[in-house]
């Protein structure tokens, strides 16, 4: 696949629009890490998943966290408001066979641990990664090579 952001520019633009919205400070950015390499398991991308992990390990994540995510349900190191978050992208990414796919407890859970803003920019930072699952799973691109390097 030819290089998304050659054809397209303002993709550039809009990852940094994107970067810069979850960049707020409302939510700590190692949460927002978490619960981005959650989304990219879900989706079953090993490019979103080796880039979300390796920020994370850059940002001073330990190993232990970053690989007990794909199991954070019974794994004991995360906070509660972790927890709420990575529940969200679960249930924002797995389809539920009785319908509603984030039930008003969950949502619940979510306000005990996020403010309005907080809220917003955690719905943000799902979003942002599931923008670019598309270019992820289409054009498959490989973790640790440069853009210029990989795109036809």
């Amino acid at each position: 696949m030819p290089d998304p952001s050659e054809l397209v520019p303002e993709l550039k633009e809009l990852g940094g629009w994107l970067y810069r919205a979850t960049g707020n400070r409302s939510v700590p950015r190692t949460t927002i890490g978490l619960v981005q390499l959650r989304a990219g398991q879900i989706v079953g991308s090993t490019y979103l998943t080796a880039l979300h992990a390796g920020l994370l390990r850059k940002a001073g994540e330990t190993d232990r966290r970053i690989d007990a995510v794909a199991t954070w349900h019974t794994a004991p190191y995360f906070t509660d408001a972790e927890r709420a978050a990575l529940a969200l992208v679960d249930a924002v990414l797995t389809a539920n066979p009785q319908g509603e796919r984030v039930p008003d407890s969950l949502y619940a859970e979510a306000v005990r641990h996020y403010d309005p803003k907080a809220l917003a920019t955690l719905t943000i930072a799902i979003g942002q990664v599931n923008f670019f699952v598309p270019l992820a799973l289409i054009g498959k691109p490989v973790p640790g090579v440069a853009p210029a390097d990989q795109w036809t």
